[in-house]
């Protein structure tokens, strides 16, 4: 396969976007949030990848009720964003996101395309060719070594590995999962993954039609590159503005006393129990103590460490 046939060009359109997200990553990166509001608020976040990415290849899904499509999902995104993923991308790694997605759905999960296939219009004419499915067990080393070799931005790079991605096609079914967790990987691990808070599969499941425009059977990649960025933009945005009502919400609760005691009697003795707790309030009963701390805990003031009666605790902010 040729790779050099695909084509794209930093364009005056695609320097501002990047001037705009490299704006928005610099904000985002000095955003000094509570931890367990954003811990609460990244796995959210990954759920919302996961399901928007099921529905995107039109499985009816909710963040309330996930379906295994989704289930498949969170696993995979988990390991895209996990210690145990690959510094660059490889092939097994690649064979193994598509096993997760395609797990107790599909028996030829992880496993390359065995069959021809091709994308047809609404007249039935043929308007996109994938490459020829005996070929791919020498094409997809190829497509690796091409997307680790790529020197553009990190951007560019995530945007052209997921458009070249969808145009071979190495999979049966799964592969618009399978792209946008390629994607997903490579923006994580060169910087761009917002700490996993910006579930860009969101916009992309608001704005599917320009997507899929975007993704139409062409060499020419701009139109992609520009989208990926605008969505990168638009949902590390939205994700800043979360993050600062969700901060303010917290400020905003006003504590009874005897919380706010306890908050300073954690800040005082770090890692303290809940018996040490009882000790400082003995008049109150240890189930109303158990519940102050568990709303404390809630409202993002204190952590548990540790579980059973064995845990501590800690002050968050």
């Amino acid at each position: 396969m040729d790779f050099s046939l695909y084509k794209w060009e930093v364009t005056p359109t695609i320097q501002q976007l990047l001037i705009k997200l490299e704006a928005v990553k610099l904000v985002f990166e000095g955003l000094k949030i509570n931890p367990q509001i954003e811990e609460n608020l990244r796995k959210t976040a990954l759920l919302k990848s996961a399901v928007y990415s099921a529905r995107i290849e039109g499985f009816l899904d909710t963040v309330n009720s996930p379906k295994l499509e989704s289930q498949n999902l969170v696993r995979a995104y988990n390991l895209v964003r996990s210690q145990q993923a690959p510094k660059n991308l490889t092939l097994g790694f690649t064979k193994s996101l598509h096993k997760l997605v395609l797990m107790d759905i599909s028996g030829n999960a992880g496993q390359l395309r065995g069959e021809a296939w091709a994308i047809y219009n609404q007249a039935g004419v043929i308007i996109h060719t994938a490459w020829p499915h005996y070929e791919l067990p020498e094409v997809m080393p190829r497509y690796v070594s091409y997307v680790n070799g790529l020197r553009d931005h990190s951007v560019i790079k995530a945007a052209v590995a997921q458009f070249v991605f969808e145009k071979i096609h190495p999979f049966a079914d799964g592969n618009g999962r399978a792209g946008r967790l390629v994607s997903a990987f490579l923006l994580a691990r060169h910087g761009y993954g917002f700490r996993g808070l910006a579930p860009f599969e969101q916009y992309i499941d608001e704005h599917r039609d320009a997507y899929y425009y975007a993704l139409q059977p062409s060499h020419k990649i701009n139109d992609f590159i520009e989208y990926v960025l605008e969505a990168l933009t638009s949902q590390a945005l939205q994700t800043i503005d979360q993050l600062k009502v969700s901060e303010e919400s917290k400020s905003n609760v006003i504590l009874s006393p005897r919380r706010q005691e306890i908050v300073q009697l954690i800040q005082d003795h770090p890692y303290c129990s809940l018996d040490s707790i009882h000790r400082r309030f003995m008049n109150i009963n240890v189930k109303t103590l158990a519940y102050d701390i568990s709303q404390l805990i809630k409202q993002g003031h204190i952590k548990k460490v540790g579980s059973t009666r064995g845990a501590s605790y800690l002050v968050t902010t």
